[in-house]
């Protein structure tokens, strides 16, 4: 580094790269990091959500993390937080449904049903 311009390029690129992070007033979504989540593969699911919002060049959405949401046995969990302030809690997520989710609920504005805690818990009742 030789100067203060040269730093100020690396400072930009570097911002320019946690800019989906920032806080705004459209979507929220947020990734449960706890011990149990990150055990449970949240780690790869965060990433997968920042890269398809990056490759779609969606810069209104926040993407953040939490520590425990209180479902450990569901983790890896995401909330989708509209501005309305409705909520949307994915459970058992994967980078593949954390694809879809980008592309279906976050781009077309559908909710993934198959992929909520209402009805993973439905589900689970059933076979009871």
């Amino acid at each position: 580094m030789k100067s203060l311009a040269e730093l100020e390029e690396i400072r930009k690129k570097a911002l320019d790269k946690i800019n989906i992070r920032k806080e705004n007033n459209g979507v929220r979504i947020v990734v449960g990091m706890a011990t149990c989540g990150i055990a449970a593969g949240a780690r790869p699911v965060m990433n997968t959500i920042v890269e398809e919002l990056k490759k779609r060049n969606i810069n209104d959405v926040t993407v953040t993390m939490t520590g425990c949401i209180g479902v450990c046995r569901l983790e890896p969990i995401v909330e989708v937080l509209d501005p309305d302030g409705s909520r949307v809690t994915y459970v058992n997520m994967t980078p593949e449904k954390a694809q879809h989710i980008v592309s279906e609920h976050i781009v077309n504005g559908r909710i993934c049903l198959d992929y909520t805690i209402g009805e993973v818990e439905k589900k689970e009742k059933s076979k009871a």
